[in-house]
């Protein structure tokens, strides 16, 4: 269209602008969310750690589980769903990591956690943690079928973390985030993951004054921690070290629910040096 007028230049205008709008809310939203492929799968995870582990990620199991895997199991599931403080010793090669992580993305995807922060020595473990986190919501398609409303919208930025921004279904904000060091999961009515969150955190660095702010106006602060291997074999062997750490977890840690509330956490850890 040529316009050869300043009405008409405006209404051209105009109507480009509209239709550039259309297509680009089109190109956020992310449409219908997938029914849940097995209903009664997803219920058997919600209460059983052990279950939730063996039926979602069979491949990351299969070399590690035994049978003391079931009380480490019994031990994550009582302080995910009611609380308490734990800290359970398991050999080298068990699993911890992946137990960890499995634990933390079953507390989010049921809802019965918030704010799940997983703890490694290091930043760069704990970064590991996150990235296989990241990549079981993205990858796992056992995930995927059973927790669509999560897993979806995770699949459908296609690893752009700029598509978070916009990111709509019917119509509304996902509110989702995709960083390399907190994630929030996509906000789905109906979902008892909306909005929940996972950060990491290393005894190395700032922990102190983890929070979060919802698109509900509302203040987040962590209410499950999982400490995955907290020492190093260089910290293990020193006592000043050793204390530091200590100190770290008993303060800092414990302290992130806020002034006069309790923390859900559990530590698992190996015994580098004993005593």
């Amino acid at each position: 269209m040529v316009a050869n007028s300043p009405t008409e230049y405006k209404k051209h205008k105009a109507d480009a602008n509209r239709r550039r709008r259309e297509v680009t809310a089109k190109g956020k939203e992310i449409g219908k969310i997938p029914e849940v492929v097995d209903p009664e799968r997803r219920n058997r995870g919600r209460d059983s750690l052990l279950i939730f582990g063996l039926q979602y990620f069979p491949g990351r199991l299969y070399d590690t589980y035994s049978a003391d895997h079931e009380t480490a199991c019994e031990v994550i599931d009582e302080c995910t769903i009611n609380g308490g403080l734990f800290a359970l010793a398991m050999p080298r090669g068990s699993g911890k990591t992946t137990w960890a992580e499995i634990a933390a993305i079953r507390a989010l995807v049921y809802g019965l956690r918030k704010y799940v922060v997983p703890i490694g020595a290091t930043g760069k473990m704990a970064g590991k943690i996150m990235d296989s986190i990241k990549r079981e919501f993205e990858d796992n398609d056992l995930l995927n079928e059973d927790f669509p409303e999560v897993c979806y919208p995770i699949r459908c930025l296609e690893r752009e973390v700029r598509r978070c921004k916009g990111q709509t279904y019917q119509g509304e904000s996902t509110h989702i985030e995709w960083g390399a060091e907190l994630i929030v999961l996509p906000t789905i009515p109906g979902s008892a993951a909306s909005g929940a969150i996972v950060e990491i955190a290393s005894l190395e660095g700032a922990i102190r004054g983890l929070k979060k702010p919802g698109p509900d106006g509302q203040v987040y602060r962590p209410d499950l921690l999982i400490l995955d291997d907290p020492q190093t074999s260089e910290s293990a062997n020193q006592l000043s070290q050793t204390i530091k750490r200590y100190n770290t977890i008993m303060s800092d840690c414990l302290g992130l629910a806020g002034p006069g509330k309790k923390i859900a956490a559990v530590m698992l850890c190996t015994v580098i040096r004993p005593g």
